[in-house]
C-alpha cells in the first residue's frame, strides 16, 4: 500500500509529520492493505494564516482498491493530526461496508 502526501501551500513540512501521518493511515487501514493499491492524503488550511478557525485543517483521502473507483473521504478538524485521525476513521468504515459488500457477490 502506497502512501503519497500532498499538501497546499499553508501548509509547511514541520505542520504536516508525514511519517506521523503515514503510520495513522497504515494503522486504521492496514487490514486493507492487501486490497488497497494506493492512498492520496490531500492536506490544507481552509483558512491560511490569515484567519482564525476551529475546523480549518482539512483532510481529504483518496483511496484506490483494485478494480473499483477510488473512493473519497474528507474531514476538518482543528489540527492536522485530528483531520487525518478522523478522515482515516470514516474511510475504515467506507472500506468496511465496500469489501463487505465484495465478498458477498
Amino acid at each position: 500500500m502506497l502512501v503519497q502526501i500532498n499538501t497546499d501551500d499553508n501548509l509547511s513540512r514541520t505542520d504536516t509529520q508525514p511519517d506521523q501521518i503515514e503510520a495513522t493511515i497504515r494503522n486504521l487501514l492496514d487490514r486493507f492493505a492487501d486490497q488497497v493499491t494506493r492512498v492520496v492524503v490531500h492536506l490544507s488550511d481552509e483558512n491560511s494564516d490569515k484567519k482564525f478557525g476551529t475546523a480549518d485543517m482539512r483532510c481529504l483521502l483518496e483511496v484506490r482498491l483494485e478494480g473499483l473507483q477510488p473512493i473519497v473521504v474528507t474531514d476538518a478538524a482543528a489540527t492536522v493530526e485530528e483531520a487525518v485521525d478522523g478522515s482515516a476513521r470514516k474511510m475504515q468504515r467506507s472500506l468496511d461496508s465496500i469489501v463487505g459488500k465484495r465478498k458477498k457477490h
